[in-house]
């Protein structure tokens, strides 16, 4: 068994209701696939990249199972097919019922045609990271060799100090 970390986010209606009622739905799936033995707050975020859409809610979780990478991320996709989310179509960074993104995999690095481990972006957003700094704050970046908290903090100052800037 590994424990993967999958980021959750949702901003539009979804066949089973809100964006909030889409996540609590969403972590009953997850829990289908493993053991589920952590969960975070839900966190309002705002937009990144297309900003003309609403308000994000986040959270991330922390999945104990034995499928592979690639098996948990098509079963992450059809979770998110299963809640009307369609990849093929929309505008990037755009609104979504469901986003799932495998965001660690144990201490796994992996770089495949559609998974890279971690997740390339992961340290450059506060949405994944403020909700997993909460259940996982000493969890180390294998690549980066930084907690999840040490990353978040290293992002909110770098944040700060361009906004000083402007």
């Amino acid at each position: 068994m590994e424990t993967a970390y999958i980021a959750l986010g949702a901003n539009i209606p979804s066949p089973v209701g809100t964006p909030r009622q889409t996540l609590d739905a969403a972590l009953l799936r997850l829990a289908e696939l493993g053991h589920l033995t952590a969960q975070s707050s839900y966190y309002e975020t705002a937009p990144v990249g297309y900003s003309d859409q609403p308000t994000f809610l986040n959270a991330a979780a922390a999945l104990e199972t034995d499928l592979a990478p690639e098996d948990l991320l098509n079963h992450l996709l059809e979770i998110e097919r299963s809640f009307g989310r369609d990849r093929t179509h929309g505008i990037p960074n755009g609104p979504r019922t469901l986003d799932l993104d495998l965001i660690l995999y144990g201490d796994r690095i992996l770089n495949i045609e559609n998974l890279q481990l971690p997740h390339p972006r992961m340290a450059e957003r506060s949405f994944v990271l403020l909700p997993l700094a909460e259940i996982a704050p000493d969890r180390i970046h294998p690549q980066l060799v930084k907690t999840m908290k040490q990353l978040l903090h290293d992002l909110t100052n770098h944040d700060l100090t361009d906004q000083d800037l402007t």
